[in-house]
């Protein structure tokens, strides 16, 4: 009888300790965003290190875009991917990291991960979308036409989406193709710039 008294002491003893705990992150994750919107963020970082746990995921992706918020790229880039470890499914981890990456000219390790996100999630549009613009910018149309091409299939009617799939086919000498694209550009932004360029290119 005393032994099972002093196990339900101790259980008891260990919610009251958790329920501590949480108070005490929810205070920190409070006054971090409270810093956050000051622009402080070395207090912000301060405040939930005071409570950090390397098996929050939580903690460590809050920590990870204070830190890239800082300019601090290579300590955002190693919280990002604790918080991978602990969640490797993340698809919101892997977004984040890519920021720092990105900031720091790391673009291999950038494009790892919006490839990682798309095996996780083949219709997702920000991965498909900035790895559409990476080979754009490498000019490698055929392979960014591809990512754009997903998009504008899952999103007929996206104009990031669209005018960068009219651009891509008019690269690629695509010209019927690219007029219809920017015509159905300008069906959303009539006034748009980028549209109203690429058909005056088009003879």
């Amino acid at each position: 009888m005393k032994k099972l008294s002093l196990i339900l002491v101790v259980i008891l003893f260990s919610i009251k300790l958790n329920a501590q705990d949480f108070e005490s992150i929810k205070t920190a994750f409070s006054k971090s965003y409270e810093y956050e919107k000051t622009a402080e963020y070395a207090n912000a970082i301060e405040e939930l290190k005071k409570v950090y746990d390397e098996q929050s995921y939580e903690l460590n992706i809050r920590i990870a875009w204070l830190s890239y918020m800082s300019g601090l790229f290579t300590e955002s880039i190693a919280f990002y991917q604790k918080a991978i470890a602990l969640m490797p499914y993340s698809i919101e981890a892997r977004l984040g990291v890519v920021y720092p990456m990105s900031a720091l000219g790391n673009w291999n390790q950038v494009i790892t991960q919006y490839d990682k996100i798309l095996e996780l999630d083949p219709a997702n549009a920000t991965a498909n979308y900035r790895l559409g613009m990476i080979y754009y910018g490498k000019a490698e149309y055929e392979k960014s036409l591809n990512y754009f091409q997903k998009n504008v299939n899952f999103y007929p009617f996206t104009y990031d989406s669209l005018i960068m799939l009219a651009w891509c086919n008019f690269k690629l000498g695509k010209t019927r193709e690219a007029k219809i694209l920017f015509n159905k550009s300008l069906m959303y932004n009539p006034d748009d710039s980028s549209a109203k360029e690429g058909l005056s290119l088009i003879k």
